[in-house]
């Protein structure tokens, strides 16, 4: 592969990053569009060719990926934790390192949001749906479910002081090391985009080894597979997402839950998610991202406060206390008797982050414009991760507590004798007062929530597929935000939950090299705008 010509600079750590390629070169514009080619025509007729064969052939869809993903989790399950292992080291070294002084955009640069503004749209695009659909399900599973065999590293729970452990090892696959995969991609592209004049797609991150190649079929197939990461990681959410909203609504209305229900739920959440798509980036997913951010701040400060402010913190500092005296055990592949919770979950969370990786990082990058290397890391990694771990704490923790106490019988009902998980938010919600206002305001959350991922995600996969151009037409995230849709009910009807993790898993396994290589050619990039400064 091909090293970029180094400028004429004494400094050899200084490299030149200049390309003759012009933004939206290799666009063609039918009927109006702006679409690269061949990227947007490869991959919509493959995504489309895939939701007719999912819908034409549901069960044979439903065999295969219930035989998909646990074959790939525990075929590949060294390599996902390595990856993921050492692009969370990386992320570290880079808060300590002198290059964690670049800004993003230049010494100049200024943000273009306030903090609030930005953690909010960062939190609602990365895991929204997911602290709601897992907060209280993920804990009491590992604590419960299966006789204690998916208990994280077979911790005896009965042992006093260990009776939180679902806690801790739900904290891990919500915490430190998902949030690094988001800021190392996150920060590849923000970096190649505004401090290196670079269009803002996942092929311009290579440009340090691939040379003016980048531009041809090598970068064709990365931002393909970019595009078939990000659309199949968030309509795993979308899909969890509808499901939950389902259970939501036969609680609060008495509507039966059914695929039908289900998939009217996505087109209707889907059309509210072109509203937005229509309003723009402003007025539509930054308006929408603080609205989540603050029902989601009051239903957490109702649950802690209806708990037990003391506990719910004295069992905070304990679970995190812990998580890292687990954390080297729990980011070892080798030698893992817990089977179940390895193979069954961690190996999946990590691909499912990284499927995801695409869509969160392009959409922070987009708004992290001013932000130093360092100040950008420490908010996108170790701010989330504690705020996820109080989250999961405080729902989960309480929710094993009222179990041992012999209550949270909606909860056992879902989580523990028959696996109903969508279900899990709403049983432990009825053990609270006031349900009858709690849980419409949950609903709407939820709701929210679904229609943030699938905005910033048709607003992504439209960056990727338009040549990294950001003003591209609207209607061409219409057509994004539709398919997504399109994609999460043929998933939910050829296999419901599976299905939707399996897909997210055999994209998120082969995108892994991908953002391994990232980080080398970020590191390169990162060296050569230290040593101008």
């Amino acid at each position: 592969m091909a090293q970029t010509k180094k400028m004429l600079d004494p400094d050899p750590r200084i490299y030149d990053f200049e390309t003759e390629y012009e933004l939206g070169q290799d666009n063609v514009r039918p009927f109006g569009l702006d679409i690269h080619n061949p990227v947007f025509l490869i991959s919509s007729i493959l995504i489309f060719a895939f939701v007719l064969i999912a819908l034409a052939n549901q069960e044979g869809t439903a065999a295969l990926f219930g035989w998909l993903r646990p074959w790939l989790t525990s075929t590949f399950d060294w390599f996902l934790v390595l990856s993921v292992d050492a692009i969370t080291l990386f992320c570290l070294v880079l808060i300590v390192l002198p290059v964690g002084k670049v800004r993003i955009g230049g010494k100049d640069a200024k943000p273009d949001y306030s903090y609030a503004g930005w953690i909010a749209m960062m939190f609602a695009a990365g895991i929204g749906i997911g602290l709601l659909f897992f907060g209280v399900m993920e804990p009491v599973y590992y604590n419960f479910a299966e006789d204690g065999n998916a208990v994280p590293l077979g911790i005896d729970i009965a042992v006093p002081g260990n009776e939180y452990a679902g806690v801790v090892g739900t904290i891990h696959h919500w915490g430190l090391e998902g949030w690094a995969v988001y800021a190392a991609v996150g920060l590849s592209l923000a970096i190649f985009a505004y401090n290196l004049d670079l269009p803002l797609t996942l092929r311009s991150a290579f440009y340090p080894i691939l040379g003016e190649r980048v531009w041809g079929w090598w970068g064709h197939i990365i931002d393909t597979l970019a595009v078939f990461a990000t659309l199949f990681g968030l309509t795993t959410s979308l899909g969890l997402g509808a499901q939950q909203v389902a259970a939501g609504l036969n609680e609060v209305f008495g509507i039966e839950p059914s695929p039908t229900v289900t998939v009217l739920l996505i087109i209707g959440i889907t059309l509210i998610a072109l509203g937005s798509v229509l309003m723009g980036m402003d007025a539509g997913v930054k308006r929408l991202s603080e609205i989540n951010m603050i029902m989601a701040v009051g239903l957490f400060v109702f649950v802690i406060v209806v708990t037990g402010v003391g506990t719910a913190f004295a069992r905070y500092f304990n679970v995190m206390k812990d998580y890292v005296w687990h954390l080297p055990a729990l980011s070892n592949p080798f030698g893992r008797e817990d089977t179940s919770y390895f193979h069954g979950w961690t190996t999946f969370y990590w691909a499912w982050w990284i499927a995801w990786s695409p869509f969160v990082g392009m959409f922070i990058a987009r708004i992290s414009k001013g932000r130093t290397v360092r100040e950008f890391i420490l908010c996108a990694l170790l701010a989330p991760t504690a705020v996820c771990a109080l989250w999961m704490s405080t729902f989960g923790g309480a929710a094993i507590d009222m179990l041992n106490a012999g209550g949270a019988e909606g909860v056992r009902a879902t989580v523990i004798d028959s696996y109903a998980p969508e279900g899990a938010l709403f049983g432990f919600l009825k053990e609270l007062p006031l349900y009858g206002i709690v849980a419409p305001i949950a609903l709407v959350l939820i709701v929210i929530f679904f229609v943030t991922s699938s905005d910033s995600g048709s607003l992504v996969i439209d960056t990727i597929t338009a040549g990294g151009k950001m003003d591209a037409p609207v209607v061409q995230r219409v057509f994004w935000c539709t398919l997504e849709g399109l994609v999460a009910i043929a998933l939910l009807l050829g296999g419901g939950l599976s299905a939707l993790q399996g897909a997210a898993v055999s994209t998120g396994i082969p995108f892994t090299l991908v953002v391994l290589i990232m980080c080398y050619c970020l590191w390169l990039a990162l060296k050569s705008e230290r040593a101008k400064m």
